[in-house]
């Protein structure tokens, strides 16, 4: 089991349908809770890559929930976020879109392998 102070970073969509891929997982190993797609829910944290009709959303809004997310992790250096590759599966970016988004992420911040901060 992992520590109660590791929370799952997982892309989300503004419905909080957990269905597939890295939210379903949250759901079921880290209590996301269906019907939350942004923020904190359960040991896990939605930053939402899709809206709420699964449509993927653009990345000027990603950007503002990344931003949100950071300025999460950075209040609670008690905990380690286990960040996912977020909207490069279903949402369909690439990683060099999404991975400079999370510049600057802070320690406690455990990126995708190959990610820089």
């Amino acid at each position: 089991m992992k520590s109660l102070n590791t929370i799952f970073v997982f892309g989300s969509n503004l419905a909080g349908i957990h269905g597939a891929g890295a939210a379903l997982y949250a759901r079921k190993h880290y209590g996301a809770e269906l019907g939350v797609g942004v923020g904190r829910t359960g040991r896990a944290y939605a930053i939402p890559t899709k809206d709420a009709k699964l449509k993927t959303r653009p990345v000027n809004l990603i950007r503002k929930d990344v931003d949100t997310f950071l300025a999460y992790a950075q209040a609670h250096p008690e905990l380690t976020f286990l960040v996912t590759a977020i909207g490069t599966g279903l949402a369909g970016y690439s990683a060099s879109v999404i991975m400079p988004l999370f510049k600057g992420a802070p320690k406690n911040c455990e990126l995708p392998e190959g990610w820089v901060r």
